[in-house]
Formats: C-alpha cells, sequence, structure tokens
C-alpha cells in the first residue's frame, strides 16, 4: 500500500519528538525523503507543508526545511482569585509587571457576534472597546493583546471612554459607580490569529501558532455585565496552570490518611 502524507509527517514529527532532529537542524532534501520513503513528490510536500502548520518546521530560502526553536512555554497561574496592587486589580501574577506598550486605542464599535450573548447584548449592539497591546516595559516584547467591551449605555458621558481613566483603571471606576462589589467569571479556548493579531504579537510568519484566549466577564452585584475582557496570547509561549483539590467524594479515609502521615 503506497505511503501515505500523513505517514510520512508521523514519522518525521516523531524523530523530531524524539530528538533525532533538534531545533537548528535540516530535514533531508525532498528528493532524499522520495526516495526514503518510496513516495512521489507531491506527497513528500504535502508531509513538509502539514509539519508547517503545526509549528515544527519551516522552509528557510536557500537552506531548505529546518526544525524550529520553539520557546519554552511559561505557566500562567490561573488561581480563581483576584489581586491588588497599587495600580489596581490583577488576575495573574505572572503578568503584574507587564504594562502597556502604546497608547490604547479606542473605538465605538459593533460587538463581536461571538461575545454578545455573555454580554447579554442583542447581536449589532453598540459597545465602547478599549484595544491594549500588553508587555514587558523594558524589552518591548508583547505578550498579549486586551480588548475591553463595554456597554454603550454604561460607558458613554464617563471616565471610561478616557484614555486615561485614572488611578485604579477601569474597575475602580465601576464601582465607584455603584456597581461595587464587582465579580468575575472567565473561560478559557483556543483559535487561529488574524493577521493582525499575529503581526501585533510578533508571532512566526507562515507557522500555524493558535492563540489562547481567556474571556472574562465582569458583572456587578445585580448580575449585570458591565465589562468583558477578551485577551489572547501565543499558545506555543504559554499555558494556563493551576492546581487541583480533592472533592469530598475523593477524601481519604481516616485510616488512609493516617498511613500517609508515615
Amino acid at each position: 500500500m503506497p505511503v501515505s502524507y500523513r505517514d510520512i509527517a508521523a514519522d518525521l514529527r516523531q524523530q523530531i519528538s524524539e530528538g533525532r532532529y533538534v531545533p537548528g537542524d535540516k530535514l533531508p532534501m525532498l528528493t532524499e525523503l522520495q526516495m526514503q520513503y518510496g513516495a512521489g513528490y507531491q506527497t513528500v510536500r504535502s508531509a513538509i507543508t502539514l509539519l508547517e502548520q503545526e509549528g515544527l518546521v519551516i522552509a528557510v530560502r536557500r537552506r531548505g526545511t529546518i526544525v524550529r526553536e520553539r520557546p519554552e512555554k511559561r505557566r500562567i497561574t490561573r488561581s480563581r482569585q483576584v489581586f491588588r496592587d497599587e495600580i489596581g486589580y490583577f488576575f495573574d501574577p505572572a503578568a503584574q509587571p507587564w504594562a502597556a506598550l502604546e497608547t490604547p486605542t479606542l473605538r465605538w464599535g459593533i460587538v463581536p457576534v461571538d461575545l454578545a450573548a455573555l454580554m447579554g447584548l442583542a447581536t449589532g449592539a453598540e459597545v465602547f472597546i478599549r484595544d491594549r497591546v500588553m508587555g514587558d516595559p523594558e524589552t518591548k516584547k508583547p505578550k498579549q493583546l486586551a480588548t475591553s467591551y463595554l456597554p454603550a449605555g454604561l460607558a458613554r458621558g464617563t471616565l471610561l471612554v478616557e484614555a486615561d481613566t485614572g488611578p485604579g483603571g477601569i474597575y475602580d471606576r465601576l464601582e465607584e459607580m455603584g456597581h461595587r462589589p464587582l465579580r468575575w467569571s472567565e473561560s478559557v479556548s483556543a483559535r487561529m490569529p488574524s493577521p493582525e493579531e499575529a503581526e501585533a504579537l510578533d508571532l512566526p510568519a507562515d507557522v500555524g501558532v493558535p492563540l489562547l484566549r481567556v474571556v472574562r466577564v465582569t458583572t456587578s452585584p445585580t448580575g449585570a455585565v458591565v465589562e468583558l475582557n477578551d485577551t489572547r496570547m501565543s499558545a506555543e509561549e504559554f499555558e494556563i496552570g493551576y492546581s487541583i483539590r480533592r472533592h469530598a467524594s475523593a477524601r481519604l479515609s481516616d485510616a488512609d490518611e493516617d498511613e500517609d502521615d508515615h
């Protein structure tokens, strides 16, 4: 049975995973792979294209197909807590040192279709949008894109639409407007970046690096959504981590606990 491009990709992928090809190494030329696997040119080319889409290799002009150097992942711990420092509320200690690398982009717009229901808004509803590129203030390396969506009726005519919202940012302003204490919930998902997002985060060109997406919904004590934050970062550079606690149903018996103590 003829070898398929998926079979070839799987074999090369395993060799990369096992360290037989390390970052910086060049894969055999297409003609060599054709001979090695007894496959046609297009089959081998499709296998390499699949590895490129997965971000494992990259085509370098005049060098060939090179195994990519992939960044070491940094864990973001979602401890299900909100913290506060002298600047205001924050949700991840790893991101606390980050700052806006440029002036926030402010605009009126339409709520994205996939976020409308989360905000309790109708499709096509107007919102105020605050876009920020966050990163290391020393290296100027972008780490995440953070976009806040605020209901138009809530934001219009307030400090929420100003570039400088004052000490504590929009969350302090919302609480001063009578929505205290604010409450938060969030979900984590992934998707591919738009060309604009890939450029803003300096993601490698022509490589399929997905975005890690954290959507946080801010509500008032009445349950009304007063803000939605859509944060995107490189899924190749970051991962979400959290501790796992025992539920009551998984609790050890007294005898087991005594044995554990010894």
